[in-house]
Order: C-alpha cells, then sequence, then structure tokens
C-alpha cells in the first residue's frame, strides 16, 4: 500500500471515469468500492469511492456530490513516455473529449490536467548545450503535442 494516494473528485462520473482510465493505462485495476448507504449523501447504492491503480498508482475516485470541479491545471499528472507511439496513445485517448493546451498538456472530459512528456526531451534539454537547449525549449513551446521527431531535428540543426 502507498502510504500517499491521490484522490480525485467526481460529481456522479467516478465509476465512467475509473472505466475511461482503465482502458488507457496498462497494468490497471479497481477495487474496494465503497457505495453510499440509507442517510448518506448519495443515492443509496450507488458508488462513493473507489480505488484505481493505473500503472501501479493507487488513486481513489471520489463522488463527492457537492458541486467541487477539478482544480486546473497548477495540479497534473506527468506521464513519461520512451516513444512517439506510447505520446500519441496517451495523448489520443486523454485528450478525446477534453481540451488540448499546449507543451504537451491537455485537460481530459473530466477537467483532469496531464502532461504528455517524451523523457527525450529531458535528455535534449539537458545535454550540457545551452543553445541547443534554447533550441529544443522554444520549438516545445510551439508544439500541443509534442513530436519526439521535431524535438531531436531542432536540437541535431541547433
Amino acid at each position: 500500500m502507498q502510504p500517499i494516494s491521490t484522490c480525485i473528485w467526481f460529481n456522479n462520473q467516478a465509476e465512467e471515469a475509473a472505466t475511461f482510465y482503465t482502458g488507457i493505462f496498462p497494468d490497471t485495476k479497481v477495487s474496494n468500492v465503497m457505495r453510499y448507504g440509507q442517510g448518506m449523501p448519495g443515492e443509496p447504492g450507488s458508488v462513493m469511492a473507489m480505488t484505481v491503480m493505473l500503472n501501479d498508482r493507487e488513486f481513489i475516485f471520489l463522488n463527492g456530490n457537492s458541486g467541487f470541479t477539478a482544480p486546473g491545471a497548477a495540479i497534473s499528472f506527468f506521464i513519461k513516455c520512451n516513444t512517439q507511439e506510447e505520446v500519441d496513445h496517451y495523448w489520443d485517448k486523454l485528450v478525446d473529449g477534453g481540451t488540448p493546451i499546449r507543451c504537451g498538456w491537455l485537460t481530459d472530459k473530466y477537467g483532469i490536467t496531464w502532461q504528455v512528456v517524451p523523457v527525450k526531451m529531458s535528455q535534449l534539454m539537458q545535454s550540457g548545450n545551452a543553445q541547443k537547449s534554447q533550441k529544443v525549449a522554444q520549438a516545445m513551446m510551439k508544439m500541443v503535442k509534442l513530436d519526439i521527431n521535431e524535438l531531436q531535428r531542432v536540437f541535431d540543426e541547433a
């Protein structure tokens, strides 16, 4: 068990969101489903909270029923991708019904903000060559979904 878990507040969408996210991330499962009982703020028998494991990370999905909304881009989930195929997979699935931002950021249909970032970008930006790193950063700032080949091309040509 992880000592710290992330709780994501939904307004009656926890089950739907669990299905959505477990369809995107490998090594996922849903467990510990808690249901509302009589005299509680939710519909008796409906899901109050559930534990969702995404890539061996524990999240608590809570149907809070009070009108809270997602926290916005100040808090985001960072997905490190080794290949463009991974970038494309996570980006395309998570942005479906959501909003692309830029620089690899997006907000999904539940209002959760994600960063889909290739590991290669960090390597290029930490190369020790300030001019090349600056060119990569400038190229990244113009992108919406990050493109590993384009970042590498900019680095090589700088």
